[in-house]
């Protein structure tokens, strides 16, 4: 997935329906306001709310530092 795709506009959080973030590497989707990280796998964002990594406060900061 890269930053111009445009189902980025249209991907929300499982949890709490806000717009998520593309995270630098391309990877994973962020939701900023509950400090979690959705995986993308093999180009798929995986949106369960299971799939979410929890992220430390260091961890927030670091990524939204940019």
């Amino acid at each position: 997935m890269n930053p111009t795709d445009p189902l980025l506009k249209i991907l929300a959080c499982p949890i709490d329906k806000g717009p998520l973030s593309l995270l630098p590497d391309g990877d994973a989707l962020y939701n900023p306001r509950l400090h979690r990280r959705y995986p993308i796998v093999d180009g798929v964002p995986q949106l369960l709310p299971s799939s979410g990594e929890q992220l430390d406060e260091s961890e927030h900061r670091r990524l939204t530092s940019t």
